[in-house]
């Protein structure tokens, strides 16, 4: 049996989001089934039908943005099965040319999509889900150098790294599932991979735990991947914890899911070098990721 670490990506086109933030969710593979079963139970109670029937994913602006706590906010709570019944409405009128949805409508859908987004947390901690991730500012530009091109960045290093640890620490071994993007990027990113795990002291020694071949999946059809978009979502609006990461916050974000992700996120105690133990966690900032490289 073994581990897999679903990564997705948030803030990559640098224009709207605080921060550009590369991880997602780790779940053992005997966990996994019974995740994916239960996050579709939830979504049926929740909405009264499947998504992905209305070309829609579990995804963090899908969920989260302003104008869904807008609409949530906007009346009081309505009770569960009512709000289903109002937010199914809501969704059949949206493919109905010329049908507005009413504003309990609009209130029910934005209230199910607040309840959704809590009950994936809910879920990864029941499932002992944990979460890795790097942000790096939206400013930075990458060098004009050949290390840069080829070289896997600081920040995922740092990524594999705590992966590696955490594997270490239950004697398993890893996957990596991917979101794909665009085939060429998806591809130079192996290469990077390729190249870290191989040619690299540190590479080839945590390649002794995790797969170093990720599988891209489209994550439209795997909900775990929807899961950590929904997670880095939060973390890129809402987690201020870490030292550095002062650029601008959703308080409503972070009221609701920065302490949850702060339990969620691998933590522990490793030698750096053969130097003293510092304490490493799962969800980090890294200024500057062209800097050398561990």
């Amino acid at each position: 049996m073994s581990y897999l670490l679903f990564i997705d990506e948030s803030g990559h086109d640098r224009k709207n989001m605080p921060y550009e933030v590369r991880g997602g969710i780790c779940l053992h593979s005997s966990r996994l089934w019974d995740f994916v079963r239960e996050v579709i139970e939830l979504e049926e109670h929740t909405f009264g039908c499947r998504l992905q029937s209305y070309k829609i994913e579990i995804k963090g602006h899908r969920l989260l943005d302003r104008d869904r706590i807008r609409w949530s906010d906007q009346d009081r709570q309505i009770e569960a099965e009512n709000r289903r019944e109002l937010a199914k409405r809501f969704l059949e009128k949206g493919r109905m040319p010329g049908q507005r949805p009413s504003r309990d409508e609009f209130t029910a859908y934005g209230q199910s999509c607040l309840a959704m987004a809590n009950g994936i947390f809910d879920l990864l901690e029941r499932h002992g889900a944990c979460v890795f991730a790097a942000a790096i500012p939206r400013t930075v530009k990458r060098p004009s150098t050949q290390d840069a091109v080829e070289l896997l960045r600081k920040d995922h290093v740092f990524l594999f790294e705590r992966y590696f640890h955490f594997l270490e620490r239950y004697q398993q071994h890893g996957l990596i599932v991917m979101d794909e993007t665009e085939k060429l990027e998806d591809r130079k990113f192996v290469g990077r991979m390729e190249q870290y795990f191989t040619r690299t002291q540190n590479g080839q020694q945590r390649a002794g735990r995790i797969i170093p071949y990720p599988f891209f999946v489209s994550s439209d059809l795997v909900y775990p991947v929807q899961a950590a978009d929904l997670v880095i979502y939060c973390i890129n609006w809402g987690y201020r914890i870490c030292a550095g990461m002062d650029s601008e916050v959703r308080p409503e974000i972070q009221l609701a899911f920065e302490e949850r992700l702060r339990r969620l996120q691998f933590s522990g105690d490793f030698e750096k070098q053969g130097l003293r133990r510092i304490r490493t966690y799962g969800i980090f900032y890294v200024p500057d990721p062209y800097t050398s490289r561990t």
